[in-house]
């Protein structure tokens, strides 16, 4: 593969930020969240026709129903233009994954949230960590004092996820000490702050349906 496919590949060709931290992460603006919005997921917007500026957009979704934003986030920044906020895309993780994997997908959400704030869209980021050895490096590039979204769901089914998730949310709170947090999922009450807890559009689609 010559050099110049490599760099139009990884996103190089379109930007590439100075970045913070060991892994040249890129940063992510702080963003205050004002007013009420309603949020759908990212697999529901293209299809959102009237309305899109009382919405946000999330991406608490599987990671293939949002990767193409990767290969081809230009042709998405005109969506993105007509909703009020977007979260960072919420690329996995996940603690069983190689450290190297979940670098990456950290330094993919940076990268994406950083190239749609210079085309003045308003990002939330999306904060995860995975085990305490990912706090060296998962709140690079996050902002200090803004709004933030994080999820719980999938980190409380057994007793050492909710320990890890409580320990990592302590860390966040050090580190970035952000002025709002927008939470999915259920709120342990262990976690205190000034906390705005959501319900997606397909939740309260699944409940009028019941």
């Amino acid at each position: 593969m010559s050099y110049r496919k490599a760099r139009r590949y990884e996103n190089l060709e379109r930007r590439i930020f100075k970045g913070v931290g060991k892994f040249d992460i890129p940063q992510i603006q702080p963003v205050s969240y004002k007013g009420r919005y309603e949020w759908i997921g990212f697999n529901y917007a293209s299809s959102c026709k009237t309305g899109s500026l009382g919405k946000g957009i999330h991406f608490f979704l599987d990671d293939y129903q949002f990767k193409r934003l990767w290969t081809d986030i230009d042709r998405y920044i005109p969506l993105f233009q007509r909703f009020g906020y977007v979260m960072s895309p919420d690329f996995s993780t996940y603690t069983d994954y190689p450290v190297a994997m979940q670098i990456y997908n950290h330094y993919r959400k940076h990268w994406i949230g950083a190239y749609l704030q210079d085309e003045g869209i308003q990002i939330i980021p999306t904060i995860s960590w995975g085990e305490v050895k990912s706090f060296e490096w998962c709140f690079d590039g996050e902002p200090s004092g803004g709004t933030v979204a994080i999820s719980s769901v999938g980190c409380m089914n057994s007793a050492h996820r909710k320990a890890l998730f409580i320990r990592g949310w302590q860390e966040m709170m050090r580190c970035l000490e952000p002025e709002l947090i927008i939470w999915h999922g259920e709120v342990p009450e262990e976690c205190q702050g000034n906390i705005l807890k959501i319900e997606t559009f397909q939740k309260k689609f699944n409940m009028k349906m019941r």
